[in-house]
């Protein structure tokens, strides 16, 4: 099969297109044709080898694929032969298969589309996660989206109102913070022309944000943490402008928590927990209650292509590299 192959650590320059076996499935692993692969910060981190997890070279990147059940393996009973689904794992998406652990497949239901289906699981999964397990957000509490024009945060907007939260988002432009409207921000902060810190105050009578759910890190990350409410919750999500160093005062002065947000590793250590929280997306993604947004489709040739302007920040909701 073609594939997206990293041979050596580094940027999306390094990459290269090339022929590998297919994959042949284990007990309990499902191999994908693969229709889309949305790709994520994740994804760069790990060519980079930034990520925790550390892969051996070569490998194929991807941690997102949708597509059809091409093969099964023993003792797989959650899935058949032909179905459509969307199936997670760290590596393996961009490429014309796709071989997953079968705990991790979700199934696509008939008139959805599997480019839109493939952004599902790390955005959303992370942004459900994130609020309602890590932070318990209420209603009526308000929350802080950083990067909100990207993948996590857009599905962080939905997610939270859904929750009942009242969300200000905040992006480097007004044409982001112009989809982050559409797709439901109560408020908005351009952070490259306004000082972040007072405009949360002064949006929130003062107090601040009850919770701030950062995925970019950076210069972004210490004037958030100023802005974050007495008894808030700061999420650390990621680190896509670079990993900031916070004093520790702050969260002292402001009587806040910092809270540590591994959705891989969560997965990991509370399965069930991880399964509940998919049957909720999947439900809400089904009665048509998310709808992702995807910036533009790329061709395997150009997959590159989309993480390297994924890295440039210019990507806007998701972008989606198509194999088949």
């Amino acid at each position: 099969m073609k594939a997206v192959l990293c041979t050596r650590f580094g940027g999306p320059e390094f990459l290269e297109i090339g022929e590998v076996d297919d994959p042949v499935p284990g007990p309990d692993q499902v191999v994908i044709d693969v229709k889309a692969c949305a790709v994520n910060v994740t994804d760069l981190l790990v060519i980079q080898d930034k990520y925790q997890y550390r892969q051996q070279l070569p490998f194929i990147p991807g941690g997102e694929g949708a597509g059809v059940v091409r093969a099964i393996g023993p003792g797989v009973t959650n899935v058949a032969i032909g179905d459509r689904v969307l199936g997670a794992g760290q590596t393996g998406g961009l490429a014309e298969q796709k071989l997953v652990a079968a705990r991790s497949v979700v199934a696509i239901p008939d008139g959805f589309d599997f480019v839109s289906a493939s952004g599902l699981t790390y955005a959303y999964g992370t942004a459900l996660h994130s609020l309602q397990l890590r932070a318990n957000i209420q209603p009526g509490e308000s929350l802080l989206v950083l990067a909100a024009a990207g993948g996590v945060g857009l599905a962080t907007i939905e997610i939270g109102k859904l929750l009942g939260a009242r969300v200000i988002a905040a992006a480097s432009s007004d044409d982001k913070l112009k989809l982050c409207t559409e797709r439901g921000a109560d408020e908005v902060i351009n952070y490259e022309t306004e000082d972040l810190k007072v405009r949360v105050r002064e949006l929130t009578g003062g107090r601040g944000a009850d919770v701030v759910m950062d995925p970019v890190g950076g210069k972004y990350a210490e004037p958030a943490v100023r802005a974050t409410a007495w008894d808030g919750r700061y999420l650390i999500v990621g680190f896509a402008a670079g990993i900031p160093s916070i004093p520790l005062n702050l969260p002292l002065l402001r009587g806040c928590n910092l809270i540590g947000v591994f959705l891989g590793e969560f997965v990991n250590q509370h399965p069930d927990q991880a399964r509940a929280t998919n049957a909720q997306l999947s439900n809400w993604w089904h009665d048509g209650t998310l709808k992702p947004h995807v910036w533009n489709t790329y061709p395997l040739e150009q997959a590159a292509t989309a993480l390297q302007l994924l890295a440039d920040r210019r990507v806007v909701g998701k972008a989606v590299v198509t194999p088949s």
